[in-house]
């Protein structure tokens, strides 16, 4: 079974850096397209600490549904001319989130189908590892909308700054490092996000019928 939680980890996270070179690669930019990252490839994208290293010493202490994966490279100035730069940052940053819901919704549609075949049945080994991937994919989401660089939601926020106070949020991104480890390390902080992705598993569930 931790064999199983970290395979569902390391494609979760490929599902995240997969939305991040989709979006850029639609915008224009063909960085991450030249360096195959557009791919569902967990390879393309695996990172040896954040998407391999972690996940293990996680599964192996009970722990799980955390991890990261290798940066997308991308270039802001060669997206088309018809979108702005920081709408720009904005999308590419967003779309990473937004594929874990995306893969989560995926995820939940198909056990009802199963569940419905009398296939993945509620306590059967298959009911548990989907769940566990819908709530991975949920915490993943969740876990980087928090405003700190460099998660996604730190470029969100950088983005939305206005210009005036851009030297306050660049002092203010020096420590981003430091609150993400914060909100990791400390159990208190990190309901910021666990909470909020059961909820939605929760609720997700309800909605397809399986609660």
């Amino acid at each position: 079974m931790m064999l199983i939680h970290v395979f569902v980890l390391i494609a979760s996270v490929a599902f995240h850096e997969f939305g991040h070179a989709f979006m850029a690669d639609r915008l224009g930019d063909d960085t991450p397209r030249r360096q195959g990252r557009v791919t569902l490839n967990p390879l393309a994208h695996a990172d040896p600490i954040g998407t391999l290293l972690l996940p293990l010493l996680g599964a192996y202490y009970g722990g799980g549904g955390f991890g990261w994966g290798r940066p997308v490279q991308w270039n802001p100035a060669r997206v088309d001319r018809k979108h702005r730069m920081s709408t720009a940052r904005i999308l590419v940053s967003i779309a990473g989130p937004a594929m874990n819901v995306v893969l989560a919704l995926l995820l939940t549609a198909t056990l009802a189908i199963l569940h419905t075949q009398h296939i993945a049945m509620r306590g059967s080994q298959a009911y548990s590892i989907i769940l566990y991937a819908v709530l991975t994919n949920f915490i993943l989401f969740f876990f980087n909308l928090i405003p700190a660089p460099p998660l996604d939601g730190g470029h969100v926020a950088e983005s939305m700054v206005p210009y005036k106070h851009r030297a306050a949020f660049e002092n203010y991104a020096k420590y981003g490092p430091f609150v993400l480890m914060a909100v990791v390390f400390i159990p208190q902080l990190a309901q910021i996000f666990i909470v909020p992705a059961m909820w939605c598993t929760t609720h997700v569930y309800a909605l397809f019928g399986l609660m």
